[in-house]
C-alpha cells in the first residue's frame, strides 16, 4: 500500500484515523545509527510502525525492529512523544492517519543480523554524517535529531 507524508500542508487531506505507533532510534557499538529504506514511499527511516493487541508500546518497537530489520534490540530508554496534528498520513486505501507515535532509544542485544524485508528492502547501519545524503522526511528527522541531542556525545559516528 502506497503513503504520502503531509507536514504543515495546507492542501493535505483531514486525517480520518490515529494509529499508535512507536519507533527505534537503534545505535550500534560503533555508533552507527540503524536505518531502513521504506517499500511504500522509498523514504529512509528509523524502524517502527503500528501497535497491535496485546501489546506494550515497547514491545512495538522491539517487534517493529526485528520485522523490519532483522535485528533484535532491548528499549532503553525514551526519545520522545511525537503527536503533531499537522503531520498527517495518507494512504492508497482511503486511511489518513494522524501522527502519534513514541520513538524509544535503544540497543542491539547481538542476535540478528541485518535482513530486508517487503516493508524494508533495505536495511544498513550509518553513520551521522552518513544521514545528509538520505531522503528523510523531516518529521523521522526530528526523532532522529532528538535521539542524538539526547546521547552524551552525540556526535560519535
Amino acid at each position: 500500500m502506497a503513503r504520502v507524508e503531509y507536514y504543515d500542508d495546507p492542501d493535505a487531506p483531514e486525517p480520518n484515523s490515529i494509529v499508535v505507533a512507536a519507533t527505534a532510534f537503534v545505535r550500534d557499538t560503533d555508533g552507527r545509527l540503524l536505518l531502513i529504506q521504506r517499500s511504500d514511499n522509498g523514504l529512509w527511516a528509523i524502524p517502527g510502525g503500528g501497535q497491535e493487541f496485546g501489546e506494550y508500546i515497547a514491545e512495538t518497537a522491539v517487534r517493529e525492529t526485528r520485522e523490519e530489520t532483522g535485528v533484535d534490540i532491548e528499549v532503553t530508554g525514551l526519545v520522545g512523544i511525537y503527536t503533531d496534528p499537522k503531520h498527517v498520513i495518507a494512504y492508497s486505501d482511503g486511511e489518513v492517519r494522524q501522527q502519534f507515535s513514541i520513538c524509544f532509544r535503544a540497543r542491539p542485544t547481538g542476535e540478528g543480523n541485518l535482513k530486508p524485508s517487503p516493508e524494508s528492502p533495505k536495511v544498513r547501519w550509518m553513520t551521522r554524517h552518513e544521514l545528509a545524503a538520505l531522503d528523510i522526511h523531516p518529521s523521522m528527522r526530528l526523532r532522529i535529531d532528538h535521539g542524538y541531542a539526547n546521547l552524551a556525545d552525540p556526535y560519535i559516528g
